[in-house]
C-alpha cells in the first residue's frame, strides 16, 4: 500500500470517525447536549486525533527508520488508528472531559510544531559547524579572515581570503540600501499620511508585488537592461569602466527589490502610531508636515530602523541579482561600476561542478555559509533590540 493511499484512507476514516464520535456523544446523552460535559464536536475531534495521531505516528517513525516502503507498514498504521478510533468511540460519556483530552493533545501538537522549527534551525547550524570545523582544520583561519585575496584551485595553492567578498557583499547591500530606504519610507509615509483610501488600496498591493517578482527575473532586468544603460551613459562616459556587470547594476536592482520590505512594514509601523498624537499636534497649531516630521516620525523611529536592518538582511543573502549583475569577480575596490560579487555568489560556485566535497576549496563555502549566517543574525538580533527598547507603549 502506497503512502497517498494510507493517507486517502486515514482522510475518509477521520471524516467518518468525527460524525460517529459526535452522534454517539448525543445518544449517550440523549439527545440532550446539555448532559454531556463537552460540546459534541469535541468527541468527534477526539475520534480524528485517536484515529490519525497512533497512524500518522507510526508512519513518521517508519520514515525515519527506512521501512516506510515496507507492504505491511501501511497496514499496520491504519490498524493502529481504527484501533485508536475505537478507543476513542468507547471513551464516551456523560462525564468524559473530551473537551480537555482534545485541547491536551492540541497543545501537543503545538510543542511539536515549535520543537520542528527549532530542532530545524539547531540541525543547520550544527552542521554548518561540523563542516565548518573540517575546513579549519585544513586552512588557517587567520588566512581566510584577514585574506585579501580569493582564488580558490582546486589542484593546489588556494588563497581563500574572505575579505574580498565581504566587501563586495556590503559595498552592494549598502549601495540597495540608499535606494530602497529613501523611496520606501517616502511611499510609506505618503501613504499612511497623505493618501486617501482609494489610492492606497491601489498603491500598497503594488508596491508590495514587487515583492513577488521572482529574484532571477531582477536578475535578467539587471542583465539586459540596467547593466548597459549604466555602462553607456555613465561608466564610459566618465572612464570608469567598460563592463555591463558591476557593483552599481545589483545595488541599483536589489534596492528596487527590497522596496517593498521598507515601505510595508514602514506603513504599518507608522499607522500604529496613535492618532491622538496627531490631533494633538495639529491643534497646537502644527502643520501636517511638521506633525509628521516632528511627532509621527519619531514615535514611530524604533520600528522603522528596525524594519530597515531587516530588509538590510535580505540584501546580504541575495544571489541571483548579484551573479547576473555584477559578475563574479572578487575584488577590493572602490569603483562602483567594476565587477564585484559576494559570499552567496561564491557559496554557490564552491559547491557546484564535479569537486571533492573534502578539500578546503569545497569546504570553504561552510565558513561562507556560517560567516553570512552570523552576520545576518547579528542584524535581525540588533533589529529586535532596537525595536524593542526604543518603541513606545500607547494605550
Amino acid at each position: 500500500m502506497t503512502l497517498g493511499m494510507v493517507f486517502l484512507i486515514l482522510a475518509a476514516l477521520a471524516l467518518a470517525g468525527f460524525f460517529l464520535g459526535r452522534g454517539r456523544a448525543l445518544a449517550v446523552a440523549g439527545g440532550d447536549a446539555r448532559r454531556l460535559h463537552s460540546l459534541p464536536s469535541y468527541f468527534g475531534w477526539q475520534a480524528v486525533l485517536f484515529l490519525a495521531l497512533p497512524a500518522l505516528g507510526l508512519t513518521a517513525l517508519a520514515a525515519f527508520g527506512g521501512v516506510l516502503r515496507h507492504p505491511a507498514t501501511g497496514w499496520v498504521a491504519l490498524g493502529l488508528g481504527v484501533i485508536g478510533m475505537g478507543a476513542a468511540l468507547w471513551n464516551t460519556g456523560t462525564e468524559v472531559r473530551a473537551r480537555n483530552i482534545v485541547e491536551t493533545c492540541v497543545k501537543g501538537l503545538l510543542i511539536l510544531s515549535s520543537f520542528i522549527a527549532i530542532a530545524t534551525t539547531l540541525g543547520i547550524v550544527l552542521s554548518m559547524l561540523f563542516e565548518t570545523g573540517q575546513f579549519f582544520r585544513q586552512y588557517q583561519w587567520t588566512d581566510f579572515f584577514f585574506g585579501t585575496v580569493w582564488q580558490p584551485n582546486f589542484r593546489g595553492g588556494s588563497d581563500l581570503g574572505i575579505l574580498p567578498l565581504l566587501w563586495g557583499t556590503l559595498y552592494i547591500s549598502v549601495i540597495a540600501l540608499l535606494v530602497a530606504v529613501p523611496i520606501g519610507l517616502f511611499a510609506a509615509i505618503y501613504m499612511s499620511e497623505y493618501a486617501g483610501p482609494k489610492f492606497r488600496s491601489f498603491a500598497k498591493p503594488a508596491i508590495e508585488m514587487l515583492a513577488g517578482i521572482p529574484t532571477i527575473v531582477y536578475g535578467l532586468f539587471a542583465l539586459i537592461t540596467v547593466g548597459p544603460m549604466l555602462r553607456d551613459y555613465f561608466a564610459q562616459p566618465l572612464g570608469l569602466g567598460t563592463s555591463a556587470s558591476s557593483v552599481m547594476t545589483a545595488g541599483l536592482v536589489m534596492g528596487v527589490m527590497i522596496i517593498p520590505f521598507v515601505s510595508s512594514l514602514s506603513d504599518d509601523i507608522i499607522n500604529a502610531v496613535p492618532q491622538s498624537l496627531r490631533d494633538g499636534s495639529l491643534g497646537l497649531g502644527a502643520t501636517q508636515s511638521e506633525t509628521i516630521r516632528l511627532v509621527v516620525l519619531p514615535a514611530a523611529l524604533p520600528g522603522i530602523v528596525g524594519a530597515v536592518l531587516l530588509a538590510a538582511s535580505r540584501a546580504v543573502g541575495e544571489t541571483m541579482i548579484v551573479v547576473l549583475g555584477a559578475g563574479a569577480a572578487a575584488k577590493l575596490s572602490l569603483n562602483p561600476f567594476e565587477a564585484m560579487t559576494t559570499m552567496t555568489v561564491k557559496i554557490v560556485s564552491q559547491l557546484t561542478g564535479d569537486t571533492d566535497f573534502a578539500a578546503p576549496e569545497t569546504l570553504v563555502a561552510f565558513a561562507l555559509g556560517l560567516t553570512l549566517f552570523v552576520f545576518t543574525l547579528g542584524l535581525n538580533v540588533l533589529a529586535l533590540y532596537i525595536v524593542r527598547k526604543y518603541r513606545e507603549q500607547y494605550e
